[in-house]
């Protein structure tokens, strides 16, 4: 007799050349995921090879009960490190049935900006790290904490090891091998400041390719997490007081910034970012303010300031950059609950095609 974890491990290659893609789309909130299994004829390579499909938007909060029908278009294809073999994972973004861009399809409009011909000369480069929170389900109270209480202050937390000090370790680690199994490019994952939280890196990836590996490295997670019997929690600021944030500090390149005299290149980027710095602020995540205060290793949420090696400010230049004259820069206002199409398509936008 078969056991429950023999029929999740079958590997279907043995007996058809069917696969199972897990196509997934992201919900009403905007930062809510939602996926749902199809059986295809055989392996897939290209996302043009894939079928378009549909789901219900009246409930997911994207369309009325009475015209509820959403239409989902295949844009990326990674290897699903859950069923494993020829099966995939396919990120998707949605349409209305007369192929006009719902509401919260923010992939859409970030194509037109990474298909411009001035953003695809440049070759923009990004290295985005999520932070995040791990939470005891039935609580809502980060893993590792005592019931109804504070653990240690912050200090030996950050890249710490031991019982008393790495909560979670088995989902990061996890995590961390069936990303690279899909074919994210994850650079790296470590401990963060706050007890309970933690950070993966995807990139340097080009254009909307990051955005699209960091929504499915989001679904990874959260996938694991439902294994694991806790909760993924994106939440800029998850516990007031003095504990820091959780934010998605996205590192940003472009080609002439990368060639010989290219630190002046990155200057007059910054230059443009600060100009705009409100617009940025708007669409860089939900209860951000909680978290920009100043404190913790931020700038404070109205003020715009740059520096080298400086933690503290809204933009941070490297050292390494700044001896060698090119390379690239911090963005560190982005929450950790941002939508990756909405920050590296408007960076790219204010820093290459915007005109002050």
């Amino acid at each position: 007799m078969s056991s429950l974890a023999d029929l999740i491990n079958l590997d279907l290659s043995d007996s058809t050349d069917q696969i199972i893609a897990e196509y997934i789309w992201i919900g009403g909130s905007g930062l809510d995921m939602r996926s749902k299994a199809r059986t295809l004829p055989g392996p897939v390579t290209d996302p043009s090879e894939l079928p378009k499909w549909n789901y219900d938007g009246s409930s997911t909060g994207q369309a009325p009960g009475d015209d509820s029908e959403v239409i989902i278009y295949p844009q990326a294809i990674f290897k699903d490190p859950f069923r494993r073999g020829n099966n995939i994972l396919v990120m998707c973004d949605a349409y209305t049935p007369a192929g006009e861009p719902i509401p919260t399809n923010k992939r859409h409009a970030a194509a037109k900006i990474f298909s411009d011909p001035s953003v695809v000369a440049e070759e923009t480069w990004y290295g985005i790290e999520q932070e995040y929170t791990l939470l005891q389900k039935d609580i809502k109270w980060p893993v590792g904490w005592p019931v109804g209480g504070f653990p240690g202050p912050q200090g030996p937390y950050y890249c710490g090891v031991g019982a008393d000090k790495a909560f979670g370790r088995d989902i990061v680690d996890s995590h961390y091998k069936a990303c690279l199994y899909a074919g994210i490019d994850v650079s790296g994952t470590n401990g963060e400041v706050m007890p309970g939280q933690w950070e993966f890196q995807v990139g340097p990836t080009v254009g909307i390719a990051a955005a699209d590996q960091v929504w499915v490295a989001r679904y990874i997670l959260e996938r694991i997490t439902e294994l694991a019997g806790v909760v993924l929690s994106l939440d800029p600021k998850p516990i007031p007081g003095d504990w820091n944030g959780a934010g998605a500090h996205t590192n940003y390149s472009t080609k002439s910034m990368r060639e010989d005299g290219g630190y002046e290149v990155i200057k007059k980027a910054i230059e443009k970012l600060g100009l705009r710095h409100k617009e940025h602020i708007a669409a860089y995540g939900e209860g951000n303010e909680r978290r920009l205060t100043g404190k913790h290793e931020t700038a404070d949420i109205n003020t715009f300031l740059w520096g080298v090696a400086n933690r503290g400010a809204s933009i941070r230049v490297g050292r390494d950059t700044e001896k060698a004259g090119k390379g690239y820069f911090e963005d560190r206002r982005p929450a950790s609950n941002m939508d990756p199409y909405t920050v590296t398509s408007m960076i790219a936008e204010s820093t290459i095609l915007w005109k002050p």
